[in-house]
């Protein structure tokens, strides 16, 4: 990762252990707001063009993505219990987030984070609708987690899910969910970048995130990133801030991720993700000519972790540290410039095609070290529940 992103992920992880810097959104705010403000339509005065009016090729109005996808928006709220007072007994917090229906048998999305460690979770359709939610499987790899509700399917209004790797930068997009706890609020934007890394609850690392400035703050956690025509291609999860509010640099987890996901929890209760161990690096032009690499195109193997099955392989990750261009980079390390016969030209080749493996299967990369080429198998593992090393 370069260092802007390597600050992002600490800043994420300063904001989950209580730090100053606020970039996870929805955890640990206040359930009981002093005002609610239902059906808020905030961006619709500087909407995007391709939002002016329903088109031929099916985008919509802000209005109209609002008035379908909106009653399958939920606020999510979640209790857990902090401490025991002799005296005063279960000391409880409450958080506040967002989900939305997926089907009508009353399963909900959400992230990870809106239920971590939660007791008691329950789900607002309006501020008099509360109905209580049980948790069918959580992934913290993801940030993703999976209600349900007892719900008449009639009453349930599934909202329908896109292909997150047709998004396009540039694209017009809706957010809807329940910052600070005003109820389904919408806000508007555009796709401002595509492939974003960031950093999931656990430590280990989303591919693919959606980055957006459609405004979206402490609430908005686990509600629907939609695109004009009304689907979802994401779940808005973080926002990037020094000072905890919205500062237009959001990020959703690309709602491909959710599919898969979603889907092992629907059918196991759980997520299986295969792991390989390594911490990769791009190579891009300057870097390949400053220090005459072996190849211009792969990705660069920095770090190894102890124990992994890629350390197990034999793989090697880099231990000379240097600098190009205000980017730094571990050389030395392998580099691999294929995987199962497919050209590997950046990080994202390699984690996709280890994300779409199961544990125990075997991956084939072709490396170079030093002025040598070969191929390594690497059977992959089960990833654990937090990076080791």
């Amino acid at each position: 990762m370069s260092s802007t992103w390597t600050r992002i992920a600490a800043l994420f992880a300063a904001a989950l252990l209580g730090g100053g810097a606020a970039v996870g959104i929805g955890a640990a705010v206040d359930s009981n707001p002093t005002s609610t403000v239902v059906s808020t339509v905030e961006a619709a005065g500087s909407a995007p063009a391709s939002f002016a009016k329903t088109s031929d090729d099916g985008s919509k109005s802000i209005q109209d993505v609002y008035a379908s996808a909106g009653p399958g928006v939920v606020q999510v709220t979640s209790t857990s219990v902090v401490s025991q007072d002799p005296f005063f007994g279960a000391q409880e917090a409450r958080s506040l987030g967002s989900g939305f229906v997926i089907d009508k048998a009353g399963h909900i999305v959400t992230n990870y984070h809106v239920v971590q460690d939660a007791q008691k979770v329950e789900v607002n359709f309006s501020a008099e609708d509360r109905v209580p939610a049980k948790v069918v499987g959580t992934d913290p790899s993801t940030d993703l987690a999976v209600l349900r509700i007892d719900a008449q399917a009639g009453a349930l209004t599934p909202l329908p899910l896109g292909n997150s790797d047709a998004v396009r930068v540039g694209d017009s997009v809706v957010a809807i969910g329940n910052p600070f706890g005003l109820e389904r609020t919408v806000t508007a934007g555009i796709v401002s970048a595509l492939q974003r890394q960031i950093q999931a609850p656990n430590g280990f690392t989303i591919d693919k995130a959606v980055q957006t400035d459609a405004p979206i703050n402490h609430g908005n956690s686990g509600g629907p990133l939609l695109n004009s025509r009304g689907e979802v291609i994401g779940i808005n999860s973080q926002i990037e801030s020094e000072s905890g509010g919205n500062v237009g640099i959001g990020f959703a987890v690309p709602v491909n991720t959710v599919k898969e996901v979603v889907s092992q929890i629907l059918k196991t209760g759980k997520v299986e993700h295969a792991y390989m161990g390594i911490e990769m690096q791009p190579i891009d032009e300057s870097l390949y000519e400053t220090f005459r690499l072996p190849v211009s195109r792969g990705v660069l193997i920095s770090r190894v972790r102890p124990g992994s099955p890629a350390a197990k392989a034999g793989l090697r990750g880099g231990d000379q540290q240097v600098v190009v261009e205000g980017v730094s980079y571990a050389l030395g390390g392998d580099i691999v410039t294929r995987a199962d016969g497919t050209d590997v030209t950046s990080p994202d080749d390699l984690s996709s095609l280890v994300l779409s493996k199961d544990p125990g299967d075997t991956i084939t990369l072709e490396v170079h070290r030093g002025e040598s080429t070969r191929t390594v198998r690497v059977s992959l593992g089960r990833q654990p529940s937090q990076p080791s090393g």
